[in-house]
Parts: C-alpha cells; sequence; structure tokens
C-alpha cells in the first residue's frame, strides 16, 4: 500500500487538487478511459500528449477533441451504452481519440486486427454484431466487400465523411454527457482461419494496481518524459503501455506503421527514453542506425520471446536499458524481467510480479516441483470472468527455477515426443541462436519412423557466413543431449514472421 501511495504520489494524484480531480473526473464520467483522460488533461495541461504524423497534441488538445468526438459520435452515429464498436485502425491519433470517445458513451470498444485476411474479417462480422466500424482508407476493402450494412466512419479523410473532419462539425456544446463504467474493451487474438479468441476487459484501476506498480517500480517510467509505442495499439501490449503513458503524462510518439529507418529517426527527433517494441523491431533498429538511439533508457521487450544473442547485443550497444515482459491477453502483465534478471539469465523473462498467482501443472494438471516443465496457469485480478477469479490456461510451455525466475519452454503444441522423450525445440533454438553466424533459428517437429518425431531446424545465417550443414551439426552436437539433436537442418534465406513479430511456424510446418 505504501508504494501505491508513493506512486500516486509521484504523478501527483495524491494531493487535496489531484484527490479532487480524480473524485470529480470518476464522478461525471464513471470508470472509463475518458476518466483518465480527463484526470490527466487538467494535471498536465498543455504539456504535448501525443506526436504523429498529423498532428501534435497537448493533453488539454486531445481531451477536449475526444470528449467533443464523443458528442459527435453520439449525435450523429447513435452511439450509446452497451453497443459494440470494432476499430480496424493503425497507430494514429485519430484512432487514440475514438476510443477515448466511445469509452465515454459505454460501448464496447474491439479492436480489429489491421492484418487479418478478408475471410477472418467475414468471420469477425458474422460473430460480432458490430454496430459502428472506425476504419483506415487503405483497408476500405474490407468493408466494401464484406456484408457488413451498419454505421462506419473513415479515421482520416480529406474530403469524405471521417473522425478528422468530423471535430469540425457544428455540436451542441451544451450537451452533457452521461457518466459510464460499462464500456469494455475487446482484444481478439489469434485464430489464422478467423475463429478468434475474445479477451474482454473491464476499466477498473483496483484491478490494475499491481501491473501499473511494477512498471513504474521495475522499469523506473516515473523518470521519464517521452515514450514511443513501436508496437499495435490495437494489440494488448500497445493498449496497455498507451494508457500507462496517458496516466503518467508522458509525451507519447506514434506511427502508423513499423519501419526500422524511421522508428530510429523518431526516437532520435524526440529524445525518446522509453521504447515498447516486439524483438524483431529491436533486431532491426539495432542493425539499421544503432547511434540514434543513444536516448533509449529503457527498452520494453515483450510479445514475443526474446533470445540470448539480441539480449547480449543490446547490452553491448545500449548498455543495461533492456526488459521483456511476458504477458498475455487475457491475463495481462504478468512477468517482468530487469537488465539485472537479464543478466542472471539472458533466457529469463523474471519474476511474478505482486497480485500474480502462476501455478505450473503437468498433462494431468497436477502442479509440478521447481526446474520441472509444464504448462503456465494464470489467475489475477485483471483476468477476472464473470466476476471469479478463475485461472487462465496459458498454453505456454515454461518451469521455474529455485530463485524464483521463470523461463518458458515454448507454446504446448510445440513439444514433441522423441523415442519417449520429451523434446521442446525452444531449447535447441536458444543453443543455435549463439553460433556467431546464426542471424537466426526455428525448430518444429517432424515425423521420423524410428522415433515417432524428431526435431528439424531451420536456419538462417548471417550475411557473408560460409556455415555448412555438417560443421552446423558437428558444433551443436556436444552442446545438447543426443535425444535433442535435429534430424536435419536446413539453411533458408528469410524467416517467416507474423505481423507482431513472432515466428511464423504454422508457416514452416505447412511448406515442409
Amino acid at each position: 500500500m505504501f508504494k501505491l501511495i508513493y506512486a500516486l504520489y509521484k504523478i501527483k494524484v495524491l494531493s487535496p487538487m489531484g484527490l479532487y480531480r480524480l473524485i470529480s473526473a470518476i464522478y461525471l464520467h464513471g470508470v472509463n478511459m475518458l476518466a483518465l483522460l480527463k484526470i490527466a488533461g487538467r494535471i498536465y495541461g498543455n504539456k504535448t500528449a501525443l506526436v504523429d504524423e498529423n498532428d501534435t497534441l497537448s493533453y488539454a488538445q486531445l481531451l477536449s477533441e475526444s470528449e467533443r468526438l464523443a458528442i459527435v459520435l453520439k449525435e450523429s452515429y447513435q452511439v450509446k451504452k452497451d453497443q459494440k464498436v470494432g476499430f480496424l485502425c493503425k497507430n494514429h491519433a485519430s484512432f487514440i481519440k475514438s476510443i477515448f470517445a466511445v469509452s465515454q458513451l459505454g460501448a464496447d470498444i474491439y479492436l480489429l486486427n489491421v492484418e487479418m485476411s478478408r475471410i477472418q474479417f467475414d468471420y469477425l462480422l458474422e460473430h460480432h454484431d458490430f454496430d459502428l466500424i472506425i476504419y483506415d482508407a487503405e483497408l476500405s476493402c474490407f468493408i466494401e466487400e464484406s456484408s457488413y450494412h451498419k454505421e462506419k466512419i473513415l479515421s482520416y479523410h480529406e474530403d469524405f465523411p471521417a473522425i478528422n473532419n468530423s471535430l469540425r462539425a457544428s455540436v451542441n456544446g451544451n450537451q452533457i454527457l452521461k457518466r459510464s463504467s460499462s464500456s469494455k474493451m475487446v482484444l481478439l487474438t489469434g485464430g489464422t482461419t478467423g475463429n478468434s479468441k475474445v479477451a474482454s476487459h473491464q476499466p477498473s484501476i483496483f484491478n490494475y494496481v499491481h501491473p501499473f506498480l511494477s512498471l513504474l517500480t521495475r522499469l523506473q517510467l516515473i523518470k521519464y518524459n517521452t515514450a514511443y509505442i513501436a508496437t499495435p495499439i490495437y494489440h494488448g501490449y500497445g493498449v496497455a503501455v498507451l494508457l500507462l503513458f496517458i496516466a503518467l503524462g508522458k509525451k507519447v510518439v506514434i506511427h502508423k506503421g513499423f519501419d526500422a529507418k524511421k522508428a530510429c529517426h523518431l526516437i532520435h527527433e524526440h529524445r525518446v527514453e522509453v521504447v515498447t517494441v516486439v524483438p524483431l523491431m529491436l533486431q532491426k533498429m539495432l542493425k539499421e542506425k544503432v547511434e540514434d538511439l543513444r536516448s533509449i533508457s529503457c527498452i520494453a521487450s515483450g510479445g514475443a520471446a526474446l533470445n540470448p544473442k539480441l539480449v547480449q547485443e543490446t547490452s553491448s550497444k545500449l548498455g543495461d536499458v533492456l526488459y521483456n515482459l511476458y504477458g498475455t491477453s487475457e491475463a495481462g502483465l504478468n512477468i517482468i524481467a530487469t537488465p539485472e534478471d537479464l543478466t542472471y539469465s539472458a533466457n529469463t523473462v523474471g519474476r511474478r510480479i505482486k497480485g500474480v498467482q502462476i501455478k505450473i501443472v503437468d498433462e494431468q494438471k497436477n502442479e509440478v516441483e521447481a526446474g520441472r516443465v509444464g504448462q503456465l496457469f494464470i489467475k489475477n485480478k485483471g483476468a477476472m470472468r464473470d466476476g471469479n477469479h478463475s485461472w487462465i490456461e496459458t498454453g505456454d510451455l515454461g518451469y521455474r527455477d529455485s530463485n524464483g525466475y521463470y523461463f518458458l519452454s515454448g507454446r504446448v503444441d510445440d513439444m514433441i515426443v522423441s523415442a519417449g522423450e520429451n523434446v521442446y525445440p525452444v531449447d535447441i533454438e536458444q543453443v543455435l541462436i549463439t553460433h556467431p553466424q546464426v542471424e537466426a533459428v526455428a525448430v518444429i517437429g517432424v515425423y521420423d519412423e524410428g522415433f515417432g518425431q524428431r526435431l528439424k531446424a531451420f536456419v538462417l545465417p548471417v550475411q557473408h557466413a560460409t556455415l555448412t550443414k555438417e560443421e552446423m551439426m558437428e558444433w551443436l552436437h556436444p552442446r545438447v543431449a543426443r535425444f535433442q539433436l535435429p534430424k536435419e537442418i536446413t539453411f533458408v534465406d528469410q524467416m517467416p514472421y507474423t505481423h507482431l513479430g513472432k515466428l511464423d511456424k504454422k508457416q514452416l510446418k505447412a511448406k515442409h
């Protein structure tokens, strides 16, 4: 509790005026994201809140435009409590203003993956009856070629009705919006054929106190002024850090798409101190122009596994600035590794945060002892289902060592049984990636007549490498157990990645 009081004091909430702002914002607006922005707008005022390709907005401007947009959406599009609003948007100011506005109106916010296929989009339309869709112009084909027939509006356009143009529309300035605490944030995750999982979150400061405090204390975010969100905001990781930075009054820099050259330029131009990435983004930026990254004091990596080579490269080029975050769309943030933790082991995802319960279980759902691999089950307040604190089955394999550090061993469906032994491809990947001539690696299970299953390794060599398969196998032989040795090593020119920067092993399995 002392840490919570200290944190609230540091961000100027726990003063007489700060407490008044907090209570009045919740009383007037309810517990929703616009209430959070209302507090930030009054505390930080003319301080820069948001920078994208089109806008530079102060906290006061972001608040004013979000409130005005809420009135427009209510009057012109009849958005109201319990409706469903889908967002098909990349990272930009119109997207963020719209999220705050819709939250105030009490409608549920559905964050849609802009990289989905049209088949996936049609599936979502069939299973989620959206009342309004806010979308980017380049994604118009999704709407136009679908059966969707309800309200829609572009995020940006010079001439057509769009969020940016709506802010110039005449509205009833005396209108008072009703307070609302009903809006949910719904993340639609996974699903390569459209049958996405639904992860629903209800705004509540009490449910997210522990993740909030853990990020503040372990990442020391209070010290910094400017943050760049490179990860997609429609992903759970992206929207979570956005709301955290807004609460802290940071200057938040965003861009519609990730490009390593542009990202390095933005970091240098704005003297960015905090950046959120997936590992592939970090790898590309280090290759692009490491001199532009000197202002960074905190790199929060999440969404995909860090490899030990990238951990060591970041440390040697930028110092002790890398943090590894582990969470899920359903359960939120659960484990954090600080630079000190990554010195302990470059493979660890760190220690669990306060308020999170983690158990590791075998196939019979029995809890296993430290050091043994099993599936991670997580319970916390942010992962409540129907008012109950239930265990979330993550689908991730891992173990906890005797010092309380957690390590991941891949997904449940990645594990193979080879000649009666459980074999985890990630263990071999972590060894192969340490070879000085290896750029990236992926290991999958393949059928084997004698062993049942064996491993197959795909290796992307560094540029101008002269490595042979025989040399690679000879190097690997003394470093892994006999049953872990791959049946085959295949060199590739490039690795397939998902839009979020995860190795796409399904694509590898389909091709091989």
